[in-house]
């Protein structure tokens, strides 16, 4: 799923994607996989680099820890967990970490 996101594969994550999915970050909470494609997915066309760090499963799912750079000189790291059932991604969840260009940190706005 995440190199169909990173290589902007839609049909294939949209196979990878139950039809009952649903997506929660700091932006959002649990929408439906029709507001994730129309939301969330057009954000990968901003990045430059996208690399797995670490994956860690569990029997319902998995923890990918990710490091991005944007093409505007912005780097983050997040976590997310993905409940997979059946093969299919069922839910994830998002955790953001801190925002960095040119490694000096960028602190948020609330």
């Amino acid at each position: 799923m995440f190199d169909a996101f990173v290589e902007r594969r839609r049909a294939d994550a949209e196979a990878l994607i139950a039809d009952d999915f649903t997506f929660t970050s700091p932006y959002d909470d649990g929408i439906d996989r029709s507001a994730y494609f129309e939301r969330c997915w057009p954000n990968g066309d901003h990045f430059v680099t996208f690399l797995i760090e670490r994956v860690a499963a569990d029997a319902d799912g998995a923890f990918v820890t990710y490091w991005c750079t944007t093409k505007e000189g912005k780097s983050f790291r997040n976590t997310e967990y993905l409940t997979v059932k059946g093969g299919l991604v069922t839910s994830v969840n998002v955790y953001f970490g801190a925002s960095y260009r040119d490694g000096t940190f960028i602190a948020e706005q609330p």
